[in-house]
Formats: C-alpha cells, sequence, structure tokens
C-alpha cells in the first residue's frame, strides 16, 4: 500500500517558525490547480497499480482551498488510482479557515481526518509566531469540526518557544487533553535558516529556552499525555486508541508514497524524488511539459541510514531480521556494535529481536541516531 501527499503552497500570511515552501501571492492559485492536476494524471503509472492507503493534503494551507476544488482533485485521483477501501483521506487546516459553512460542506468531500495547525492555546505565542488565529478561534474549530461530524482529529503544538515557561506549556497540554481530540503532534522549536525566528535569534532579538527547560517540557508531554490515554508512537505523535496518522506512519515505515505539487517528495524504496521548490517553475515546466523534479538512486548506505532514523523514531523500533535480510553483513555487524553501549546504559531496549528507544533514549534520540549512522 502506498501513499499520496499534495503540497498547496499558499498561505494568507508566513509564520516566522516555518521553513516550509509556501507563496503569499494567490494570483496563480488558478494555474497553480491546473498544473497539479496535470502532474497527478501524468504519474498515475509510477504506482504499478499499487492500491492507495492514505491521502494527505498538506502545505502551505491545504484550507485556503474551496471544497469544489478539494473535491475535483480526490476525483482526478478516485479515476487514475487504485484505493483502499479504508483510506484515509487527511486535510492539514487552520483554525480560522474552519467555519461553521467550511465544516458543513466539507461533509460532501472524503476528508475522514483533519490536522488542525493550533500550534498554542496562549494568544501571546501565537501573536509571536504569527499565527492568523487566537486561543479562542482554536478551540472553537475544534469543537465545531466535532459538531460537524469528524470523528479523526490531530492537533499541532509547539513547545521550546521563547519565554514560554513549564506552566504555559502545562496550559497548552492541558486544554488539547480537555478537548478530547484522537491524535496530537507536538514539535518542538527548530530554528530554520530563512525564518523570521532565525533572524530574531541571530540578532539576539529572543534568545532560545535552555535546554533543561525544553527537556522538562518535554517530560511534562509525555507523562500528561500517558496519563490521559494517549500512546506515544512515534517521538513527536500521540493517540488515543490507535488513531495513528496512517500516512506520516507509512514515511515512517518506508512504504512508497507519491508527492504531487512545488516541493512535494517521492520515494520508492530505491529512489528519492523531490519536485522544484518554486511555484512559477512548477508552473512554466508543467506547461513546457520539461521536468520539474530532481530524482537521487538511493545507495545502500542511503537506505540503511533511512532506515535508522525512521524505524528507531517510532514504537516499532528496529527489526533485527530486517537488518539480516535487507542489508550487507557490514551494516548488521556496525549497527550491533554501536547499539551495544546504548543497551548497556538502558537508553536502547532488545526484545522480540526488535531494538527500541527507552524512555530515557528519547531525550537523547538524536545523538543514538548520529551514532548509528553508517558513514564511509
Amino acid at each position: 500500500m502506498a501513499g499520496i501527499y499534495i503540497h498547496i503552497p499558499f498561505c494568507k500570511t508566513k509564520c516566522h517558525y516555518c521553513d516550509f515552501y509556501k507563496s503569499t501571492d494567490f494570483g496563480a492559485k488558478t494555474d497553480f490547480l491546473s498544473a497539479l492536476k496535470k502532474e497527478i494524471d501524468w504519474r498515475k503509472h509510477e504506482l504499478d497499480g499499487e492500491s492507495i492507503a492514505s491521502i494527505y493534503f498538506g502545505g502551505g494551507t491545504p484550507s485556503v482551498l474551496k471544497i469544489d476544488e478539494i473535491n475535483e482533485i480526490l476525483h482526478l485521483i478516485d479515476t487514475g488510482y487504485q484505493q483502499e477501501e479504508d483510506i484515509e483521506v487527511t486535510l492539514e487546516a487552520n483554525p480560522d479557515d474552519l467555519t461553521e459553512l467550511f465544516l458543513d460542506r466539507l461533509n460532501t468531500t472524503r476528508i475522514n481526518r483533519l490536522s488542525i495547525g493550533t500550534q498554542s492555546f496562549n494568544d501571546h505565542d501565537l501573536k509571536s509566531m504569527n499565527r492568523r488565529h487566537n486561543s479562542r478561534q482554536a478551540i472553537n474549530s475544534i469543537k465545531g469540526a466535532q459538531q460537524a461530524g469528524v470523528q479523526n482529529i490531530s492537533i499541532d503544538l509547539i513547545y521550546g518557544l521563547p519565554n514560554q515557561t513549564l506552566a504555559d506549556w502545562e496550559t497548552n497540554v492541558e486544554q488539547a487533553i480537555a478537548l478530547d481530540v484522537q491524535h496530537i503532534s507536538a514539535y518542538h522549536l527548530t530554528y530554520h535558516e530563512d525564518t523570521v525566528f532565525y533572524d530574531y535569534l541571530k540578532s539576539g532579538k529572543i534568545k532560545e529556552l535552555p535546554d533543561e527547560l525544553s527537556l522538562d517540557q518535554f517530560k511534562l508531554l509525555l507523562n500528561r499525555l500517558k496519563s490521559a490515554g494517549f500512546e506515544q508512537y512515534e517521538i513527536s505523535n500521540f493517540a488515543r486508541n490507535e488513531c495513528y496518522s496512517r500516512h506520516n506512519k507509512a514515511y515512517w515505515e518506508r512504504k512508497k508514497y507519491l508527492g504531487f505539487g512545488p516541493s512535494a517528495h517521492s520515494f520508492d524504496h530505491k529512489t528519492r524524488r523531490w519536485n522544484v521548490s518554486s511555484l512559477r517553475k512548477y508552473l512554466q515546466a508543467i506547461e513546457s511539459k520539461t521536468s520539474f523534479s530532481e530524482t537521487e538512486i538511493l545507495s545502500e548506505q542511503d537506505q540503511y541510514n533511512d532506515y535508522m532514523i525512521t524505524s528507531l523514531r517510532t514504537k516499532w523500533g528496529i527489526s533485527g531480521p530486517y537488518l539480516k535480510e535487507n542489508f550487507d553483513p557490514k551494516f548488521r555487524r556496525f549497527f550491533q556494535k554501536q547499539a551495544e553501549k546504548y543497551l548497556t546504559s538502558k537508553h536502547l531496549r532488545y526484545a522480540d529481536d526488535v531494538y527500541r528507544l527507552s524512555t530515557e533514549g528519547l531525550f537523547i534520540s538524536d545523538k543514538i541516531m548520529e551514532e548509528l549512522f553508517f558513514i564511509e
């Protein structure tokens, strides 16, 4: 089973932390949708009849699309791609886009999962991030989606924000729990180049949160969500009743996926492909039927390293038999040697032929993954 990712590159405003490709120029929206449909149609042979288990509208801000535009895209996929009966169809949405009318009309689509970009329930934090919504809109959008009958809702939260106290973060987590959603994604703020927050950091306008406080926020997140019945199935992702993000889970399990739209990525086990991160160049290439992407052929070393970074992040971990069956013995020997000290320190656990991060290991996961990378 494979997945489809659709990148909608339009945002009404640019958030200060975001480094995803986006544009605030809606003048090209009609041309973009026309080009996107052509790409979806052109590439339908690439899966060789393999069925689609998930469709994910990401961005950008996919909720700026009209309901009719969403349905047109889904109809095109319906006619060209084989799909699972219980396919998961996710729409990323900003709270201020989820009006009563939008949610009512959403029932005319096959969208069955919403990923709502809440980010915070603190108005000061939302303003500092240049989010368009306030905390009341965030809460109302989630409740409105529930009242409209959406039964699978995920919300995003960010911690490690400048000047964010432990009490601030606890209030966010408690509010998220109280809203009774099925899924929570919580990410530590990263200062990416070419973002406003990065420029603020370099100029001294803001300071990074101390590591100790960030760690305390992460520990609080783990403890409170566990107590509330959420399972941590990936470092930053938590679900109730196994309502995992099927689409993201497929990424971590290294299943095939096609990415449509500017900057979207695709993967077929042997190659990685990415579309040009420019709406103008994407439109020109589609119009002239020239190449709009680059492809990298993955070496066995690349595939091993991909397996390390994707699998160790999850509760399913790294499979000893999978290593043996899919990689040269030198990779397995290297892994076992590197993993030994973390097994001794109990940052890794080994059971049933699977290596997993322990709770302690979660706190130093980046360091562990770095040392498990094979570099010649």
